[in-house]
Parts: C-alpha cells; sequence; structure tokens
C-alpha cells in the first residue's frame, strides 16, 4: 500500500507540473550542461555511476546500481542566470531575460532486478529579452536600401522542452546494467521579432532562407503595381509572456536506451543513447503579422494581420554518449564523459507557416524559412568528487564543447554560442533517509560576431538543488 501511494502522489504531481513546463536558457547549444545537483556539480558527466533520480536524464541504465528495495522521492530546483548583450556601431543593447528557475521531481524504486519510476524534468531551452526600444532593433535598412525605422516594440524570444519519463532499468547481473525510457516530451516558444526590408527581401529572393505562399505573392502583385513602392520591415509576433508556458506548443515522445558495467569495484564504464524526438509542429491561433512601408497599402499605418501558425519540424536532436567512473581509493571518485549532439539534422531551418483569418489578406498564407545550418556538438565533461565523511561530499567539474551555432546565421535572439563551464558542488547526507545536493557553474562570456557585424556576448551563472527522501 505505500508504494502505490507513494506512486500515485508522484504521478499526481507530475501531471499538475506538466502544465507549467518551465523555460530554460541551455548551454550546451540548447541543452543544460548537467542534470542533477550530482552530475552538474561534477561537470555534467553521469554515464557511469549513480547520479540518483537525474539518471533519467543523464543514463537510465545506471538506476539498476540502486538497491534492491530502495526508493528515492526527489525534489529539483534549476536556476540559470544568462548574461546576453549584442553590440552594434558600437552600442549595446543588453537581455533582460537574466533569471530563468525550474522545478523538477522524480520516484525511483527497485524490486529485486528491475528498476522503475516516473520523472518530470525540464530538458533546456534558450531565448532572449531585449524589450522595447533596444537600440539593436531600433532600425535597419528597406526593401529598397533605405535607412527606416523599425516596430520599436517588445522584442523577445523564448523555447522551452521537457520530459514526463517513464524508465525502466534491469540489472542483467550484479554488475551489468540496461535500460529502455519512454519519454512524453513537449515544446514551447514565444516569438517577437522585426525582420528589416533589406533581410526580408533577401528572403523573398532566396537568400539565406525563403518566402513563399499566397500571400508573398499578394505582396510582389502590390510591390509590381505600386501600391508598395517599398517594405520597411516585417514583422512576426505569437507571445503569451508566461514564464512557464510558450504561447505555440507541441507534444510527442522520444525514447532512450543506456547500459552500465563494473569491470571491477574500481572502474564501471556506460553509455547512452537518446533517440531524435517527434514532436508535433508548435502550434497558436493568436499570431500576428505585420508589414510596414511605403506606398498606399501603408496610408492608413502598418498592414497587419492575425492568425494561425506553426513552426514546423522543431525538434530535440538525438544524443550519444560514453563515459568512465573511476575509484582510486574509498574517498576519491573521478568521472569522465564524451558526448555527441546531433544539432545539425535538427537546427537546418527555422520555418513558420502562418494562415490570416483577420483582417487583410484574409485567407492567404506565407512560410517564411531561414537558415540556421548549426554544427553538430561534442562535449567532454570531467569531474572529481571526494568523500569527506560518510555524510559529506564535494564536488569539482568541468565541461568543454564546440560553438554549434555558425557566424553566418547567428541571431541575437538566439545566441546559443557558450562552450566552457567550471563546476562544484556538494552532497550533504542527514541521518540515513534525506539526502541534500547543490551545484554551481561559472560559463565565461564567449563573443562572437555575425555577418551583419552585429557582436554578441553570452555567459552564464547557473545552480541546481536537490532534496531526496530515501525509503
Amino acid at each position: 500500500m505505500k508504494m502505490r501511494n507513494n506512486s500515485a502522489l508522484m504521478l499526481s504531481l507530475s501531471l499538475f507540473l506538466f502544465s507549467f513546463s518551465p523555460s530554460a536558457k541551455a548551454t550546451n547549444g540548447m541543452n543544460l550542461e548537467g542534470y542533477g545537483p550530482k552530475a552538474h556539480g561534477l561537470g555534467g558527466a553521469g554515464m557511469a555511476y549513480d547520479t540518483g533520480n537525474s539518471a533519467v536524464m543523464n543514463n537510465p541504465a545506471t538506476l539498476s546500481l540502486m538497491k534492491d528495495g530502495d526508493a528515492r522521492l526527489s525534489f529539483g530546483l534549476r536556476g540559470l542566470h544568462p548574461h546576453v548583450s549584442a553590440w552594434y556601431g558600437g552600442v549595446e543593447s543588453h537581455s533582460e531575460g537574466d533569471s530563468y528557475f525550474m522545478p523538477s521531481m522524480s520516484y525511483m524504486r527497485r524490486d529485486g532486478r528491475l528498476s522503475w519510476g516516473i520523472a518530470l524534468l525540464a530538458q533546456g531551452g534558450m531565448g532572449t529579452e531585449y524589450g522595447e526600444g533596444a537600440y539593436l532593433f531600433s532600425g535597419g535598412y528597406s526593401l529598397k536600401g533605405s535607412m527606416v525605422p523599425l516596430s520599436g516594440e517588445e522584442i523577445r524570444s523564448e523555447v522551452s522542452m521537457g520530459r514526463v519519463m517513464l524508465p525502466l532499468a534491469y540489472a542483467l547481473t550484479d554488475r551489468t546494467g540496461i535500460s529502455l525510457s519512454v519519454d512524453l516530451v513537449w515544446a514551447c516558444m514565444d516569438l517577437q521579432m522585426d525582420i528589416d526590408g533589406e533581410h526580408f527581401g533577401k528572403l523573398l529572393m532566396g537568400s539565406g532562407g525563403s518566402v513563399a505562399g499566397s500571400m508573398a505573392a499578394s505582396l510582389k502583385q502590390m510591390m509590381a503595381g505600386g501600391m508598395m513602392s517599398d517594405i520597411n520591415h516585417a514583422r512576426i509576433a505569437f507571445s503569451n509572456d508566461n514564464p512557464f508556458t510558450g504561447e505555440a506548443d507541441g507534444y510527442g515522445f522520444g525514447v532512450k536506451t543506456g547500459v552500465v558495467h563494473k569491470l571491477s569495484d574500481a572502474v564501471s564504464i556506460g553509455a547512452s543513447y537518446h533517440s531524435k524526438t517527434r514532436i508535433s509542429d508548435l502550434e497558436t491561433h493568436h499570431a500576428l503579422i505585420s508589414f510596414n512601408g511605403s506606398g498606399d497599402a501603408f496610408l492608413d499605418g502598418p498592414v497587419s494581420v492575425k492568425g494561425s501558425l506553426k513552426v514546423r519540424d522543431f525538434e530535440w536532436p538525438e544524443t550519444i554518449a560514453a563515459g568512465i567512473a573511476l575509484y582510486p581509493s574509498d574517498r576519491w571518485m573521478l568521472v569522465g564523459d564524451v558526448k555527441f549532439i546531433n544539432w545539425s539534422a535538427v537546427m537546418d531551418t527555422f520555418t513558420v507557416s502562418f494562415t490570416a483569418e483577420e483582417g487583410p489578406l484574409t485567407g492567404q498564407s506565407i512560410d517564411v524559412v531561414m537558415d540556421q545550418n548549426w554544427d553538430d556538438q561534442v562535449v567532454w565533461s570531467l569531474g572529481a568528487q571526494y568523500s569527506v565523511s560518510n555524510e559529506l561530499k564535494i564536488r569539482a567539474g568541468a565541461n568543454f564543447a564546440n560553438n554549434p551555432a555558425p557566424d553566418a546565421t547567428l541571431n541575437p535572439l538566439f545566441p546559443a554560442i557558450v562552450t566552457t563551464h567550471y563546476t562544484g558542488g556538494f552532497g550533504l547526507r542527514v541521518k540515513e533517509q534525506h539526502q541534500i545536493g547543490f551545484a554551481l557553474a561559472y560559463a565565461p562570456e564567449v563573443d562572437e560576431t555575425n555577418e551583419d557585424d552585429v557582436q554578441m556576448t553570452h555567459g552564464q551563472t547557473n545552480w541546481s538543488l536537490g532534496y531526496t527522501y530515501n525509503f
């Protein structure tokens, strides 16, 4: 009865949090640099040792390292504090999005050779908040090359991804465990952005992406017929300004598999595979697209239309990871992982499809495709843990990766350019039933300049706090 009550409690809490998908400004591309305070404090490495319930996002096979009959209920809170600025013409535009908080919870237990449970966790995301009137977005060039003001309205982006995970781990032997996790995945997005006429014109010509559809054809006809003599800017906006859920959302699934093996009492190895997700298009019926420029079409101001919008083919990439854990003495544990993230398969383009449902151009549609061309990412994680006593363990680590976002398509709304993290933390056991973990990560500022001579800087300070009750 106790086991059933615990499971029902965990399921109820997970379903409650499912409706509050927290946003994340992640640091290995769009992934967090570490999951759970234990792995986070060790540079994100977590393939070959027991990382606690956060194994569901590291290597689920390490759940087989639990003792038979043990159960763990965990609660976590993640804080991310990015520092993002964009410089143009020597003037700084600073992102106000500098504090984001993400709760997590999980219940895991082992019965015989089988470990199982349920967990909710924010996987990652990215975004910025430049607000109204930011210098970088105050002006640009029209389709015909004139300097023009942009909308002056709110400029922001926010992408978040979360999972409810149902892992199963099986201990084949006392030294080898395997796992399978089926994950329910959801993604949310807000976007408020201006595209000046020069860049919109490039998209119309197929440079850096494309613009197509009946609405695009109407714009070309109005330009040819003289109703539009120039286009100053286009604006795409869909946002609910909610810190937990985005205006456009989609749902799907993913799977994970893993293995862990003790070569000896002093050496363990592990590996995991996270599949590419299968998520529906992110959709909203509360989007706006507007155009402003010169000509009779703009006598009453910008041409604005409301309607439905889909962000197409937005997926999280497959990830392959392997690692090792060494125990040179009773007090020391040394860990290391290498991880491959296949960003190029999912971040090739950013595609938005809009259908007008109110205002002029009703019934017409437009498809906007912007090239992203992200590179694949290789992440190296290293960490060391020292047991001061049976109750207190201190940790340190580092995380190194290449920048996946190329300069040619780097956008100040999505500056996922951080490459290095230095981490530390501790684990404290209070009696036998209570454990507290904490980790702190510092990501030095990275500086990149895109092909429009916009210089972007991005650094972070992040932390993890977790509490586990052991049954």
